[in-house]
């Protein structure tokens, strides 16, 4: 077992190729055994294999900068970085983090798990080191999983090219994100063709194969530095000639662009200022180092991109047959069979079903998502209205802008995408929607705590930000039938503006016709005989269930009378809501998201302007990050968000 020899990097320098070979084939069936343990991501990690053992053989981490873009794909670096011991903790509680952490090792320098960021965080780390204030010797980006479709990432690479900035960049193409990625040039250089079952596209001609051959060829020589050193004297030669120097120049260049532009289409980067090598055989890992060295003298003179091609969920075969996501990632499962296919459940399950409802009624009705088709339920309204269904990649400020301009052509767009990716989207949220009064939906899966993710992905601040957008309606449902009812409102009420849905991640509760509100109106779920002796408990979104738990603890237990509100609408909150609970003797709130600046707070300034006389208590989480744990009652109950926490918070009250 190779693999019990690795501690850390430099042991893998003790390997040849043979035998690099067998350690990962171990390795691939380590990540497999540890994730069907616990739940985790599968399918990169396995796809990334050899490429993070010839990026480890060839720089020397820490003092070579090794960042990941995205983080969940580094599962294999973690393992050979000295962390094996500790996989059985992934994503447990106190345990083995599912992304780079600094916490965890000095070879974790970002602990990203939000994509198309590296390249910036690499541009950055390598001023200061030219600048002689950080003493990395190569940064190295590695970019996959369909990061390279965020606009961020051009962002960073043409300040890089600009600034000729010595960034190696290792583009981990697998043609996917989550699901295939939307990206041009990952469907070119995998060979892939989005048109293959159009009749009216040829096949690949002979032609085609020779430039094919061509470009190989092409790439061998671009990445020998020899050939680099030669090219750039040719170039001063020329450029030096008396009268024809700057001519004879410019026509070399143009010759070059020429080919370049007809043998390697990805030559754009190029355009950008970096230096393009590749495609590459991501899972040969003598072809890589070659390249990686190669790529290493090259950089001195600005960033160069090494392009390999890779396969997601390489090595075990249920991985490698799930077409839609190659087990991107995966719960517990049994490893003879592999996990069962994902399908949406809870609240995921009952907007796939609501969306697919409402567009059958609606045809200006469109969705939009962010590279995730899947985990936001809108598979089946891609399969019944293929048209209508956008997926724009991992690019959320183009999928929000790109829906204003939707609204304004008269349609009627619903943005399904995490609570926590809304984030990157808040100026186009604000000024693109919001300021020109557009009806956009927006329906915010993953909101609140949500586990196992971490800090980066516990949707904790949408509704405190969605809230202060000037005209944005926030509604919150707490129950399956709540969001079906919400998305039918949406519809009528985007007529004046943007709305929200905002919802959790897991079961979704199921309730009768007769427990289900309408429009912006909150609901009384419970009335005290008295109010002036009462307390109000005002719940938000799942917290419903929660303080209605806690109303009959402190009834069993012959405390003072609750009166309990499912809140339903947080912006703008429900006026005969917030006046019924400036009747009683005091207000509590409860929230799945921040506490300062939260729904909680906003209730309890207008119970003020109504009695200051009556005290409210808004529970929800401190502003803060808050770590994994697989169960996000567990961090709840961290903060008196649970049953116990609310009726100690009535009592107090």
């Amino acid at each position: 077992m190779y693999l019990e020899r690795i501690r850390q990097p430099g042991d893998l320098r003790t390997l040849d190729h043979e035998q690099l070979g067998d350690l990962a084939g171990e390795i691939r069936e380590f990540i497999v055994a540890a994730v069907s343990e616990v739940g985790g991501h599968l399918g990169s990690n396995l796809g990334a294999v050899e490429l993070t053992l010839a990026l480890h053989r060839v720089f020397e981490s820490p003092k070579d900068a090794i960042l990941w873009d995205t983080g969940h794909q580094a599962y294999v670096h973690k393992i050979v970085t000295g962390r094996q011991a500790q996989f059985e903790t992934l994503r447990q509680a106190g345990g083995l983090s599912g992304y780079p952490s600094r916490e965890e090792s000095e070879h974790d320098l970002i602990e990203n798990s939000h994509a198309s960021t590296v390249l910036s965080y690499a541009d950055g780390i390598a001023a200061a080191r030219d600048l002689g204030t950080n003493d990395r010797r190569h940064v190295v980006a590695v970019i996959g999983d369909g990061a390279m479709t965020g606009g961020m990432a051009y962002e960073a690479l043409n300040n890089m090219g600009h600034h000729r900035r010595g960034v190696i960049v290792i583009l981990n193409d697998n043609g996917r994100s989550y699901a295939p990625t939307i990206s041009n040039l990952s469907a070119n250089s995998q060979g892939i063709d989005e048109q293959e079952n159009h009749p009216s596209i040829d096949r690949p001609t002979i032609t085609d194969r020779v430039t094919g051959k061509l470009s190989h060829a092409l790439t061998d020589i671009r990445q020998n530095p020899v050939y680099v050193r030669r090219q750039r004297r040719i170039e001063e030669f020329l450029h030096g000639l008396p009268v024809v120097g700057n001519q004879a120049g410019s026509a070399m260049d143009a010759f070059k662009a020429g080919v370049r532009e007809f043998l390697q289409p990805p030559s754009f980067f190029e355009a950008l200022g970096a230096r393009y090598i590749g495609p590459f055989d991501g899972h040969n890992v003598a072809e890589m180092e070659e390249a990686l060295h190669n790529a290493i003298e090259l950089s001195n003179e600005g960033p160069i991109v090494v392009h390999v091609l890779t396969q997601k969920g390489r090595g075990y075969s249920p991985a490698e047959d799930d077409d839609e996501k190659n087990l991107h990632d995966a719960p517990v499962f049994d490893v003879a069979v592999g996990p069962p296919k994902a399908v949406s459940t809870g609240y995921t399950q009952a907007f796939s079903d609501a969306i697919v409802k409402e567009a059958e009624a609606d045809p200006r009705l469109v969705a939009i998502t962010a590279a995730m088709p899947g985990p936001t339920g809108l598979i089946p309204f891609q399969e019944r209205f293929p048209d209508r269904f956008f997926d724009v990649g991992i690019a959320e400020q183009h999928a929000v802008t790109s829906a204003a301009g939707m609204a304004m052509g008269g349609l009627r767009p619903v943005v399904a995408i995490y609570s926590t990716f809304l984030n990157r989207a808040w100026d186009q949220v604000v000024y693109d929607v919001a300021m020109h009064r557009l009806p956009v939906i927006f329906c915010l899966d993953r909101a609140g705590v949500t586990g196992p993710d971490g800090a980066s992905h516990h949707g904790v601040y949408d509704m405190a930000l969605m809230s202060k957008v000037p005209g944005m309606r926030v509604l919150v449902p707490s129950s399956a039938q709540e969001l079906h009812q919400m998305l039918h409102d949406a519809t009528t009420l985007a007529d004046e503006g943007p709305v929200v849905i905002r919802y959790a991640r897991g079961a979704a509760r199921q309730v009768t016709e007769h427990e289900v509100g309408e429009g912006i109106l909150g609901r009384k779920v419970l009335t005290a005989d008295d109010p002036a002796d009462a307390v109000c408990v005002i719940a938000i979104g799942k917290m419903l269930e929660t303080a209605e738990q806690a109303a009959a603890a402190i009834s069993a237990d012959g405390g003072p009378a609750v009166t309990v509100w499912d809140a339903r609408c947080c912006a703008p909150l429900d006026p005969a809501m917030i006046a019924d609970a400036a009747a009683h003797r005091a207000v509590v709130t409860i929230e799945d998201g921040i506490r300062d600046g939260g729904i909680g707070m906003a209730i309890a300034t207008e119970v003020c302007e109504i009695d200051g006389s009556v005290p409210v208590t808004p529970l929800g989480l401190p502003t803060r990050f808050h770590p994994h744990d697989p169960k996000a009652n567990n961090i709840h109950a961290r903060y008196g968000l649970d049953v116990d926490g609310l009726v100690t918070a009535i009592r107090n009250a």
